[in-house]
């Protein structure tokens, strides 16, 4: 049976993802969490989020997406197309004994893959920066809400955000 498919994503309230292939808040606690919902998994990301993490993440399995053939990175694995990042996904889950396959971005990423997700994961920031990546719009009717957790603006966090839990309807 095939792992579920989750999109893990932070997405201000206007709907930017990034800028200029960065991080564009400070929230310790989104990064914890991230953690702990990719660590033991395959994460997917398109080539330019890898390149502004700069590396492959420990205790995950990294695959990256990318259209240049030419692409080569230690220590991840390298896919051409959505299947064959996702086919890859689930080869190396199975063999990881994990629970699921995590998309982890870009915005293009994200669109690609947001058909086939069987839960989203967002951190929903309570901001309006300005951005060039915008997740891409998605058709709320196909999930219900699963959870909800607010958290204050704090030391360790830059602005007042909800981790929010979708799972899709079947």
């Amino acid at each position: 049976m095939a792992l579920p498919i989750v999109l893990i994503a932070a997405i201000a309230d206007n709907g930017v993802i990034g800028d200029d292939n960065r991080l564009i808040w400070r929230l310790k606690t989104d990064l914890r969490r991230f953690r702990g919902l990719t660590l033991g998994r395959p994460v997917l990301m398109g080539r330019k989020t890898f390149l502004s993490i700069g590396k492959p993440l420990p205790g995950r399995e990294t695959i990256v997406l990318t259209r240049d053939a030419e692409f080569r990175a230690e220590g991840v694995h390298v896919a051409h197309s959505l299947e064959e990042g996702l086919a890859e996904g689930q080869r190396l889950g199975a063999s990881m004994g994990a629970d699921s396959v995590v998309v982890a971005g870009g915005a293009d990423i994200y669109a690609q893959a947001l058909p086939l997700a069987d839960r989203l994961e967002l951190t929903l920031v309570h901001a309006e920066p300005a951005g060039d990546a915008i997740f891409p719009d998605w058709t709320r009717a196909a999930f219900d809400a699963a959870g909800r957790e607010s958290h204050p603006a704090s030391v360790d966090d830059e602005h007042a955000f909800t981790f929010a839990t979708y799972r899709r309807r079947h």
